[in-house]
């Protein structure tokens, strides 16, 4: 189980980093009805360095509560992105659908460190 929680906390505090490094990739699969494009995409990345970085601490099923809730609230992104395929044409439509139930991987996976 530890290396399973260090292999996630590695996972989710880089993707966090992507989002500060590269944030447009982020901003463009944004769905139009969700405000402050950029806003959400520092804070989602700032939760998922604070999630993967807390998963291995004393909080840690705090930490994969909070990814779990995460996973959830950024799904709206990761349909839109499938929906509309246009927006991010440098990847391959199948892995875009292949995203959605990764979600779910994702899910159990914090899930399994509660």
């Amino acid at each position: 189980m530890q290396a399973s929680k260090i292999l996630l906390a590695v996972i989710m505090t880089a993707a966090g980093v992507i989002h500060f490094v590269n944030p447009q990739i982020y901003v463009s699969i944004m769905p139009k009805y969700l405000p402050w494009h950029l806003v959400l995409v520092y804070v989602s990345g700032f939760l998922e360095i604070l999630f993967g970085i807390g998963l291995l601490t004393g909080f840690s099923s705090v930490a994969a509560w909070g990814l779990i809730a995460l996973f959830v609230a950024v799904f709206p992104a990761n349909l839109n992105m499938a929906l509309h395929p246009e927006l991010t044409p440098q990847i391959p439509r199948v892995l875009l659908w292949f995203r959605l139930p990764l979600q779910a991987v994702l899910i159990w996976w914090a899930w399994r460190l509660t």
